[in-house]
């Protein structure tokens, strides 16, 4: 069958209209809106017409039957392209979509400045106590303000797990509070992480050293279970952990040990390892806890730029072109032979 037309599937609500209004001024796109109050089998013929999936990130608000998987991508065969909401790629097995010759493409950067935003402004709440400060105000048992003694974030050492485009941020606007910022990234050198503002260094020294430990890195075999009570154990008594990452990356039952046995002083979370967590989760229980969820990149901004962006690689696709943010191009060649026998024409980039 030949197709004149990249047709795009997403799943329910799409993360802004930017999404939209920038797909219709792509007269190659074609977007199909695949409503989860439909049933299972209806959503399926229509996704099985499709060349593109947009597929929401975050793995609990989609149900699992539309997780690209591979027996997802042996159910939709004349799939070309994945793309996620944003950052994140939970829901997406990209190794499988490799194998399958189906090209995969995040949105990272589109919220860098949320998140980054988020991350400092949980470092400075925890440093100032003020999650404390609020609830004893609330239950009326605030005793000498003393008892709320904070910390300045001026001059600490912060630790940064992964610097991609929030942490490079989160790096910057640490620097801007004189702090010293000690970098893991494994995929960067030490000139490149210097000329982000952090000194490389390795995961032992950025748990002993840091006042502040925070996660920017994606849930991947490596990172799953990074963080577990041996980490925390090795971090510095008093320090604070922060993650906007990635649910599944820390342990939370370990976190909560360390914050209850008094060797952690707080926690900032944004992620779960189920979203949102129960009322009754320990965490939530834990006056050192300051939590979200997952919304460090839910602002007017972010939104519209991830949606914009998503929308643009979808038209350089349908137009032969590789879109920016490939996160697997080892999938280019057969993704070119599939796109070229799909569309009938040479890919103009092959």
């Amino acid at each position: 069958m030949t197709h004149s037309r990249f047709r795009v599937g997403f799943m329910g609500r799409p993360m802004h209209h930017s999404f939209a209004d920038t797909a219709a001024k792509q007269p190659a796109l074609e977007i199909v809106t695949l409503g989860l109050e439909r049933a299972e089998p209806e959503i399926a013929a229509m996704l099985a017409g499709c060349h593109g999936y947009y597929v929401r990130a975050s793995r609990d608000e989609l149900p699992r039957p539309w997780h690209v998987t591979p027996d997802f991508l042996g159910r939709f065969p004349r799939l070309l392209m994945v793309a996620s909401y944003g950052a994140g790629y939970d829901t997406i097995d990209v190794d499988a979509c490799t194998a399958a010759g189906v090209i995969v493409v995040n949105q990272a950067g589109g919220n860098a400045e949320g998140v980054a935003e988020h991350t400092i402004g949980m470092m400075l709440a925890l440093l100032k106590r003020i999650p404390e400060a609020h609830a004893l105000l609330r239950a009326g048992t605030l005793g000498h303000r003393e008892m709320l003694m904070g910390r300045e974030l001026v001059g600490r050492t912060v630790g940064i797990v992964g610097l991609g485009h929030v942490g490079s941020r989160t790096t910057r606007l640490a620097n801007a509070f004189g702090c010293r910022v000690l970098a893991v990234d494994p995929y960067l050198d030490a000139a490149t992480c210097a000329a982000r503002g952090a000194q490389k260094t390795d995961f032992a020294r950025l748990l002993a050293e840091s006042d502040v430990v925070t996660v920017h890195c994606p849930l991947t075999h490596e990172t799953r279970g990074m963080f577990g009570a041996a980490q925390y154990a090795a971090m510095r008594k008093g320090a604070l952990f922060i993650s906007t990452a990635r649910g599944s990356i820390h342990d939370e039952a370990a976190l909560h040990a360390a914050l209850v046995s008094g060797h952690l002083a707080g926690a900032g979370l944004d992620v779960w390892e189920k979203e949102p967590p129960a009322p009754s989760h320990p965490l939530l229980s834990h006056p050192a806890v300051l939590a979200s969820p997952h919304t460090a990149g839910v602002t007017h901004e972010s939104r519209e730029r991830v949606a914009t962006m998503a929308a643009e690689a979808f038209a350089l696709a349908a137009e032969g072109k590789v879109p920016p943010r490939l996160l697997n191009p080892a999938a280019l060649e057969r993704y070119a032979a599939r796109w070229s026998e799909t569309f009938t024409r040479a890919w103009p980039t092959g």
